[in-house]
């Protein structure tokens, strides 16, 4: 089991999007400010402007969503996943590719942060 933080522009709107879009089940939500979901054995916790993980360094510097780091979501069917999110709206950085180990593309939540949808063969 993993857990991954992300931080999120809108605790709301990520919610609505991991909930609706990608299958996560809603556990725990306090508010604006955080949020417990999770999806197999990944829990992914939201993390909103208002929340304590949110808060500035030492150094002033402030965590904040986007990047490339990201988690894999393995879906049996990524061509079909794809059009049914596309039809929905959600941004991708690029087009489905192809490697040794399977294909791949990279979608975002509404705040930026990266996921990779991943279909193994």
């Amino acid at each position: 089991m993993a857990v991954v933080r992300y931080f999120a522009k809108s605790v709301d709107e990520a919610v609505g999007f991991y909930r609706d879009r990608l299958g996560f089940a809603l556990h725990q939500q306090f508010g604006p400010n955080m949020a417990i979901l999770s999806r197999g054995d990944l829990t992914l916790w939201l993390a909103g402007p208002g929340a304590s993980a949110s808060r500035a360094m030492p150094d002033g510097a402030r965590p904040e969503p986007g990047g490339w780091n990201r988690f894999v979501i393995e879906v049996p069917d990524l061509a079909a996943l794809v059009a049914t999110l596309r039809k929905a709206g959600v941004r991708f950085r690029n087009e489905i590719v192809s490697g040794p180990g399977g294909q791949q593309i990279l979608c975002e939540d509404p705040s930026g942060n990266v996921i990779e949808l991943f279909q193994a063969g």
